[in-house]
Order: C-alpha cells, then structure tokens, then sequence
C-alpha cells in the first residue's frame, strides 16, 4: 500500500493533494478520508490505494498513520522552566549588547556560552509535531 504526506487539504474545497514517498502528486478527494474525518493536517502520514483518476493518480481508501512519539518533544523542559531559561538568556543577551554598544565584544568564554546556551533554547523551541 502506498503511503505519503498531505500536502494540503481544504475541507471547504473538498480535495487536496498527497505527496508520495517518490515526490510525485497524488489527487486526494475528501470521499477518500476515513470514516469520521473531515479535514487533513499538512504533513500527516497517511496509506492509501491508487486509481487512475481523469487527470492522473488519484488516492483512495486513505487510512491515518500514527507517527511515533517526538523524543525531542517528550524530553524538553516544562512551560515554567524554560521560562526561566529564556529570561536568563535575555539578560544575558542584554549584558553582551550593551558590551557591544561600549564598542566592545565579549570575550571569548563569555561568546561560546553565550552560542551554546541559544543553540540549546532554540533546539527547545524548534520541535516538529
């Protein structure tokens, strides 16, 4: 069974389109979801038949797959924590700005801490469902 990721789907249109695992375009016409189903999120991974359709492949019998669960989403820091996180960082964002105001960049330790400690919030942050 072939499977793929919605691309787009508008539920007020009726249809969207599936990208297969070779990049190609598949029709999805909304009398392909499942039972129950009225609309698709961008990105979903889904399985489903292939008809010939008038204008190319078409998609049919559609059936949802679960993704596994994000290990990156299951183990980031609680809402309170990173709160605190990000506040320290802004102060500390704040000390190195106004180091550079005074012409002056931080040193070199104060640099990578600094580098390291965005890179580790922005990992945070950047999450895919």
């Amino acid at each position: 069974m072939p499977s793929g990721r919605v691309r787009w789907f508008d539920a007020n249109k009726g249809y969207g389109f599936i990208i297969n695992d070779e990049g190609k375009d598949v029709f999805l016409p909304a009398v392909a979801l499942p039972a129950g189903v009225t609309t698709l999120r961008k990105n979903a991974k889904v399985e489903y038949s292939v008809v010939d359709g008038r204008r190319g492949p078409q998609a049919m019998g559609v059936t949802l797959v679960e993704s596994a669960p994000s290990l990156v989403k299951a183990t980031r820091p609680k809402p309170d924590d990173m709160a605190a996180i990000v506040e320290d960082l802004i102060k500390l964002l704040d000390a190195a700005g106004n180091d550079l105001r005074r012409h002056h960049y931080p040193s070199a330790a104060d640099s990578r801490k600094l580098a390291t400690l965005m890179r580790a919030v922005a990992d945070n942050f950047d999450v895919q469902d």
